[in-house]
């Protein structure tokens, strides 16, 4: 089931580690540019689990094609 042409990220519910990339991509306004972000890289959608892979493991390259910058590792 591809899920992602019909909601966006704001209406999407990640768990596990997508949550935390989730959160900042609302935190930082970028959810918009998220969705289109989604629909160039996925143009026939994409599954709950896929996107929540996505969220989990690409969250450096998402946050670094929305132009969100991640301090987490500074933080350390």
């Amino acid at each position: 089931m591809k899920v992602f042409n019909e909601i966006g990220i704001e209406d999407f519910e990640a768990w596990a580690g997508a949550v935390a990339t989730k959160d900042k991509i609302l935190e930082a306004g970028k959810a918009e540019e998220f969705d289109k972000y989604i629909e160039e890289m996925y143009p026939d959608g994409i599954g709950e689990n896929e996107l929540n892979d996505e969220l989990w493991f690409s969250a450096e390259e998402i946050f670094e094609a929305l132009g969100i910058e991640d301090n987490e590792e500074e933080e350390e």
